[in-house]
């Protein structure tokens, strides 16, 4: 059976200065417990990677709101006034990686890859300081694999052994952010028991999870 320990606990092993993957849509699949732990917390530097920054008031956006991370990748912030008004303050640094490419990195950081290389963002300020690399005559940009820490997930089902399911579009990037991390962590919203869920429903295998989070 699997470690089950509080949000609370979870929270605990996370400290200042740490790279924290959550996944999660706006809030959809995220690890939502485990961060208002976190935001009672006042863990500070943080790091975070993941899709988009939520809400101000909700989900891993909290974390932003109250001033407890100091750089995000993302690919999206424009449902968050905070992480807007902190970036153009200068409080926050916020780099942009497009939906695909950011995904594609977490890939990369979960399957010991070196990189990815992708068309999307050439000639933008996506490129920036970036290698560019000609193949068969056409130029892409080195995109660097992501790992991180830490990474919280939220899953729609675990079964005690810590094998996961998500339900319709809860799964985002759960599943790649499971790989990319040195410690993850499941928030779940049911737990059954072993044998319960079909091997081919499950999205992530138990031997990427450490504990899950009831």
């Amino acid at each position: 059976m699997k470690n089950i320990i509080t949000a609370q606990e979870a929270a605990a092993k996370i400290t200042d200065g740490m790279t924290i993957m959550i996944a999660g849509f706006l809030t959809v699949g995220g690890a939502n417990k485990i961060v208002d732990e976190l935001v009672k917390s006042n863990v500070k530097n943080l790091t975070l990677i993941c899709n988009d920054t939520a809400f101000a008031d909700k989900g891993l956006g909290k974390l932003i709101d109250n001033k407890q991370v100091k750089k995000v990748i993302t690919s999206h912030i424009g449902t968050n006034s905070s992480t807007i008004e902190q970036m153009n303050n200068g409080e926050i640094e916020v780099e942009f990686s497009p939906q695909g490419t950011l995904a594609e990195r977490l890939r990369a950081g979960g399957s010991g890859l070196g990189g990815v290389l992708t068309p999307t963002g050439l000639g933008t300020k996506v490129a920036e300081g970036k290698r560019i690399i000609e193949v068969d005559g056409n130029e892409y940009l080195l995109e660097k694999p992501l790992r991180a820490d830490v990474a919280l997930l939220g899953a729609s089902v675990a079964d005690t052994h810590g094998n996961l399911i998500y339900k319709g579009t809860s799964q985002n990037c759960n599943p790649l952010m499971a790989m990319a991390a040195d410690l993850v962590m499941a928030e779940y919203m049911e737990l059954v028991e072993v044998g319960t869920l079909k091997p081919e429903e499950i999205k992530t295998p138990s031997i990427f999870i450490d504990y899950l989070v009831k």
